[in-house]
């Protein structure tokens, strides 16, 4: 937020970092510059004239030093890009003669060198006793502390020596400004970029909460003044501010920061410096009250409203509304779209994934009906599990059924291993073209207390964007029956448990928990399931037909009872798939086709996992396998 200065400094268009030909043909020709060159040429000749002969070189030397002033500030009613910087940060008629003949030392060596001599130093360096001789005793009030110039950081002091030896110093930034450059600070933190507002805001300083980053962005902007902001998640560290500060006064943009709940130290007392820039702090949740600035501020809360018809079509244009994108999921959208060739699909499945998968395993299912066996009671349910989920809009929207919280949808496999709870859920994802995320309990399920909630909040968010389906395999270690409280960590696991409730009653898409264990799962998970399929251990003719599915066609065969085995066995489909595979090994390494003897011991080692012992009684010809 550009402020009003002083009477010198006359309201200038749009503040911007200006573009300047390169040195050395312009610099020199800089009002700023020549103010500069005719400040250090008069500290220069001080001992060397006769301060009280009428009309001499002193009186010269003063005249110069008048009409480049006179000239700089001339300099300063116009949009320049040095008038626009000391603008920007507010300075008055004496910071700006100090900022002049800072940067013009920074930049100029032989400068630095006359002061050196004069003063008959090595090091050539502008220093604070320097500069009170070339202007006067009020120039170093220009470089206190708490001045306009350190508070925009565009200049500052090297403070390990004695007062009157401590060295001006000019931060490259500033001077790579005035010459044109734009180039980034590499101080700045990666993530920044800068953003147009709509004018109409007058705050100096903004505090927005609410769920939707974009949201709160937009709220906080439109109550701050300035129609121009960096936006970049605060930083911890305090150079990253100062850089921050520095640019926003170089382009004359405001600032807006998120947070996560907690305002760094640093960058409270930058804000409560830079009273210069328009400030926005953006957080989900309220921040403490001790941790907000000491400088007048107002309170925003912003919505979670889906985008309106107009904000999507700002942002994506004629792309249709495929996907219940939220303001913050479109803004990621919008910005990768054209990496994938405008398929909408496509970016939102990017967007998705990026923060799914190191909470989630990402399955690109394959499998359809054909390669699930299942009675025909299962099936039926898992089909219309693909109808609820198909036929939503239908429901919803044009009948008007009233979802009841939500139109999510939330089905509970439950049965033991290797039943086919896990391929059921990718066949379901494959006729409905969705992608599968495999939930890793291990790294959604923190021993941290708060650190479970938090992951859940970040795959439900990031879940809602897309067509997926969030798989919870052994979820009776999430959604476990709710313990007595003994402990304060009872307290915080029954805790995960209602927070994983409220966020299936309010997700939309598409959710499948899958356990061994159904008498474990919480009675109050279990009344907002909508479909329940129980898996148990296939039958004979399921088992035959899942021998002949995991048998390929291309694998030799030699006088193979299948039907035997089916009845001889009861297993599951996931250790027929085990046991077929075993023996394949066997007969490979034998040189032969697949026998009965390599299937036998196949399923053999299967029961073996499972501690099971077979009697040679039960495997007739067979019984020498156990002999």
């Amino acid at each position: 937020m550009p402020v009003t200065a002083s009477s010198v400094h006359p309201p200038v268009p749009e503040p911007r970092r200006a573009r300047l030909p390169a040195p050395p043909e312009v610099v020199p020709a800089a009002a700023w510059f020549e103010f500069a060159r005719a400040a250090v040429v008069r500290f220069a000749r001080l001992d060397d004239v006769d301060s009280t002969a009428e009309g001499g070189e002193l009186a010269a030397l003063d005249g110069d030093l008048a009409a480049a002033r006179a000239a700089l500030r001339s300099d300063l009613a116009d949009a320049t890009p040095f008038a626009t910087i000391a603008y920007n940060a507010g300075l008055d008629a004496v910071a700006t003669e100090v900022l002049a003949v800072a940067v013009a030392c920074d930049a100029d060596r032989r400068l630095r060198r006359v002061i050196a001599q004069a003063q008959g130093q090595r090091e050539p360096a502008l220093t604070l006793d320097a500069l009170t001789r070339m202007l006067d005793d009020s120039a170093t009030l220009a470089l206190a502390p708490e001045s306009p110039l350190r508070r925009a950081a565009l200049v500052d002091l090297v403070t390990d020596l004695a007062w009157s030896d401590q060295r001006i110093t000019v931060h490259g930034a500033v001077v790579w400004a005035l010459l044109g450059d734009l180039s980034r600070d590499p101080d700045l933190p990666g993530d920044l970029r800068v953003e147009d507002a709509a004018p109409g805001g007058s705050a100096d300083l903004v505090v927005v909460t609410g769920p939707d980053r974009v949201r709160r962005r937009l709220a906080g902007t439109a109550h701050a003044a300035g129609t121009q902001f960096l936006i970049a998640d605060g930083p911890d560290e305090d150079h990253t501010w100062r850089a921050i500060v520095r640019e926003a006064t170089l382009i004359g943009a405001g600032v807006v920061v998120e947070v996560d709940g907690e305002l760094p130290a640093h960058g409270r007392r930058w804000i409560e410096r830079a009273v210069h820039l328009a400030w926005v702090i953006s957080s989900r949740t309220d921040l403490p009250l001790e941790q907000l600035p000491n400088r007048p501020w107002r309170s925003v809360e912003a919505g979670d409203e889906l985008p309106s018809d107009a904000e999507w079509a700002e942002r994506l244009g004629d792309q249709p509304r495929t996907h219940p994108l939220t303001m913050t999921q479109l803004d990621h959208v919008s910005r990768a779209i054209e990496a994938y060739g405008g398929d909408i699909d496509a970016a939102v499945r990017r967007l998705a994934s990026g923060r799914l998968e190191h909470l989630a395993r990402r399955i690109r299912p394959k499998r359809g009906w054909d390669d699930l066996i299942l009675s025909p009671d299962r099936t039926e349910l898992l089909h219309s599990i693909v109808a609820r989920y198909r036929h939503a809009d239908v429901v919803y929207d044009d009948w008007g059924f009233l979802p009841a919280p939500s139109r999510g949808l939330v089905a509970l496999f439950s049965g033991p291993a290797g039943t086919g709870k896990t391929l059921a859920t990718e066949v379901l994802a494959f006729e409905l073209g969705l992608d599968v995320f495999k939930v890793n309990l291990s790294t959604v399920v923190s021993k941290y207390i708060g650190e479970t909630e938090k992951n859940l909040e970040e795959m439900f968010d990031a879940a809602a964007a897309g067509n997926l389906l969030l798989f919870f395999d052994e979820a009776d270690s999430l959604i476990g029956k709710r313990s007595e409280v003994k402990e304060a960590r009872d307290r915080y696991a029954n805790i995960e448990v209602s927070y994983l409730l409220q966020r299936l009653e309010s997700y939309d898409g598409l959710v499948v928990m899958a356990t061994n264990f159904e008498k474990n799962i919480d009675d109050a998970f279990l009344r907002r399931i909508h479909v329940r399929v129980a898996f148990a251990v296939p039958g004979v003719e399921e088992r035959l037909l899942l021998w002949e599915q995991n048998l390929p066609p291309k694998a030799p065969r030699d006088g193979l009872d299948l039907r035997w085995v089916a009845n001889q066995f009861e297993l599951s489909g996931g250790q027929i798939r085990n046991a077929a595979v075993q023996a394949a090994f066997q007969a490979a390494a034998a040189g032969g086709s697949i026998g009965m003897d390599h299937l036998v011991e196949g399923v053999l080692g299967e029961l073996r996992k499972v501690g099971r012992i077979v009697k040679p009684a039960e495997l007739g010809t067979f019984a020498h396998l156990v002999s």
